[in-house]
């Protein structure tokens, strides 16, 4: 079957709930997905799998900006931890990629 990117992207994601696993790795398993679709995914997946730890791999600052942890990496190095608000006040690569991102946002919306 022909499925689209992010067809492909939610069905990887299903087989992650439907496996039960305590640990649960998704490597940028969003980023094919509108900002609608996305929060949908994670509000499931906060809800079907309330006890099992999640990593989330992501370029978008929007899908882990709930997470408990976050973990900055620069050029292949940690840089900065912490949650979404510590990181905005301590981070200046955070505070740049945050900053980069919201600005397209706002262009796309325009």
């Amino acid at each position: 079957a022909n499925l689209s990117g992010g067809q492909k992207q939610r069905l990887s994601i299903a087989r992650g709930i439907i496996a039960g696993s305590p640990i649960l790795i998704l490597d940028d398993s969003t980023s094919a997905l509108d900002a609608e679709s996305e929060k949908l995914v994670q509000e499931a997946l906060e809800k079907q799998l309330p006890d099992t730890t999640t990593i989330m791999i992501a370029e978008k600052i929007v899908s882990v900006m709930h997470a408990d942890k976050i973990l900055v990496l620069d050029n292949g190095r940690l840089v900065a931890e912490g949650t979404h608000e510590e990181l905005l006040k301590t981070s200046p690569v955070y505070q740049e990629i945050y900053k980069t991102q919201k600005a397209k946002e706002r262009k796309e919306e325009l």
